[in-house]
């Protein structure tokens, strides 16, 4: 295994996580992890490997949340239908 780079956007509270399956599946939780391999290897190229890409990146970024902010912001995604991560970040406050 090879170290990921840490990638910070400017004035973060949260390390970026790189749009790698890579990069996604070391941020996450062994049970998450799983489930996102799953969708990763059953998505084709194009926007459907992009959209599994977008939605667990966005999970592993609630997941680095201090306390339950993570917890909190993927309760209101729920309640609105889903959020975009630039929705997301802005409700964060940033990354």
């Amino acid at each position: 295994m090879t170290a990921q780079p840490v990638h910070h956007a400017h004035g973060s509270r949260v390390p970026d996580i790189a749009p790698t399956i890579g990069a996604i599946g070391d941020a996450l939780s062994p049970e998450k992890r799983l489930a996102f391999y799953r969708e990763a290897l059953a998505a084709e190229a194009g926007e459907p490997i992009t959209t599994v890409l977008r939605a667990w990146r966005a999970q592993a970024m609630l997941d680095r949340l201090p306390g339950d902010s993570g917890r909190r912001l993927a309760d209101a995604a729920a309640r609105t239908g889903g959020s975009s991560l630039e929705d997301l970040e802005l409700l964060a406050g940033g990354w």
